[in-house]
């Protein structure tokens, strides 16, 4: 979500954006609509919420209503908010709206689309997971509850996270009730792997390897990270606690592709070098996350 206006991207970056936010709002919409909409699924939020008023109000689709209720949330947003609660989550509120509508009309659902319901859990729960994951990682999201927790982030002191949290539960598990205990056996467990299948693929796009590297050869080893890779290195001036002969300590942050490439040249200019290898997947600064 974004917090405040950012300024303005390259184009290029721009671009790339504009194809994870489609990508993301796209699978976001596929999840619901062909997995989640028509097993009665409730896994929290907005389309969870679709899915529990469906039956009360006949004459509108799940789609429908989750679309409106994704409009009213934005709109919500504006009167509250005014218009520094990100263009990006504008986007995608709208074109998951935009989706589910399109969706709707060249895809008719009046059943699910296999006779195995845990096959179905998976897709419902792995496709927007996926897709939310990916929209988080660009400060973008597909709006609804998200908008919700800025209006109360806002003007009370509440634990957001856990108010969500407490909220999708009380979605999840009114499930039980409106449906049956299947149905709602399978959004509890469909929210539960929500929650963590989210965080790890968050944490598995942002990965990267922390170098620290001890070596004798200092030149070439930042020479092929800066000139090469094309990415910063720290060195300082260190001694073997054994020995007492004089080493440097280079340390850098690169993609998983580089550290293998940096790798595989530390064995050619110094195959006695000492590295240190550490997966990581908050890294600040420039060439990385945004602080």
């Amino acid at each position: 979500m974004d917090k405040k206006l950012s300024p303005p991207l390259p184009p290029r970056q721009l671009a790339l954006e504009l194809v994870w936010m489609i990508l993301g709002t796209g699978l976001v919409a596929m999840g619901t609509y062909f997995f989640k909409f028509p097993n009665n699924f409730s896994t929290g939020g907005v389309t969870g919420l679709a899915v529990l008023l469906a039956p009360a109000i006949p004459v509108i689709s799940a789609s429908e209503l989750a679309s409106v209720l994704n409009l009213a949330s934005l709109l919500l947003g504006f009167a509250v908010l005014g218009r520094g609660f990100g263009a990006r989550t504008i986007f995608c509120t709208l074109l998951f709206s935009a989706m589910l509508a399109g969706l709707e009309q060249l895809c008719p659902l009046s059943a699910p689309l296999t006779d195995q319901p845990m096959l179905e859990l998976f897709f419902a729960v792995i496709l927007p997971a996926l897709g939310s994951a990916i929209l988080f990682n660009i400060e973008a999201s597909t709006g609804g509850t998200d908008i919700t927790a800025m209006i109360l982030k806002k003007f009370t002191s509440l634990d957001i996270g856990m108010a969500l949290l407490l909220s999708d539960l009380l979605i999840a598990g009114a499930t039980l009730f409106i449906y049956d205990i299947t149905t709602g056996l399978f959004s509890l467990l469909g929210l539960a792997l929500k929650s963590v299948l989210v965080d790890s693929v968050i944490e598995s796009l942002n990965r990267k390897k922390s170098f620290m590297v001890v070596t004798t050869h200092p030149d070439e080893v930042c020479g092929y990270i800066t000139r090469t890779l094309r990415r910063g290195a720290t060195f300082w001036s260190a001694a073997g606690a054994y020995s007492g002969e004089g080493c440097t300590v280079v340390l850098t942050a690169l993609s998983r592709a580089q550290a293998i490439r940096l790798r595989k040249h530390l064995r050619g200019v110094d195959p006695h070098a000492f590295m240190v290898i550490s997966n990581s997947s908050e890294i600040f600064g420039k060439g990385f996350l945004r602080a």
